[in-house]
């Protein structure tokens, strides 16, 4: 806007406080196209309407018209009402996107029906020793705790574990999948 606009802006601005409906029904025309414009290039992702802020920019500059200083010029006054408009509007719409579930449901995965066989368990359990094996199996696949563990074979819980952690360890290495439990 060039200084001659901002002179004819603040002169129907001053008009419209001074009782002039016509003045202000202009003004509020000129401001509207001006705020759509500055409201949309402000606004780059979806989730803000530019037309509500735009709408909410107009009711608080008619609502505060009274705040601005008549010998100062408008659009300053008016940019930073609309400034403060668009932060309120991208606050209550917070930091989240929404995105309708029907138009990325393809490219979800599909569950995972996979189960693990006893042949795989029996092939996993294999290699180890047959003091670990009984071990990994009544913890691992049996699910029993460690203290009902330690009492079917008569050992400490310490040695349990020691024993789960050394078995898991060794089924790991022998599937490719490294040290188990520090990583």
């Amino acid at each position: 806007m060039s200084g001659k606009d901002e002179a004819e802006l603040s002169r129907l601005l001053r008009a419209a406080i001074a009782g002039d409906e016509k003045a202000y029904a202009d003004f509020l025309h000129r401001i509207a196209a001006l705020m759509r414009g500055f409201i949309r290039r402000k606004i780059v992702q979806g989730g803000v309407d530019p037309e509500d802020v735009v709408q909410e920019t107009l009711l608080a500059i008619h609502v505060k018209r009274h705040t601005w200083r008549q010998d100062a010029p408008v659009l300053p006054w008016v940019y930073a009402i609309a400034r403060f408009k668009l932060i309120d509007a991208f606050r209550r719409r917070g930091r989240r996107i929404e995105i309708d579930v029907d138009d990325i449901a393809e490219t979800f995965a599909e569950p995972e029906t996979e189960t693990v066989s006893e042949r795989d368990i029996n092939r996993a359990l294999d290699g180890l020793p047959p003091a670990q094996r009984s071990v990994v199996s009544a913890v691992s696949v049996e699910g029993r705790s460690i203290g009902e563990t330690a009492a079917k074979f008569g050992i400490s819980e310490t040695a349990v574990r020691v024993s789960l952690h050394r078995g898991l360890a060794a089924i790991a290495r022998r599937f490719g999948q490294g040290r188990v439990g520090r990583e």
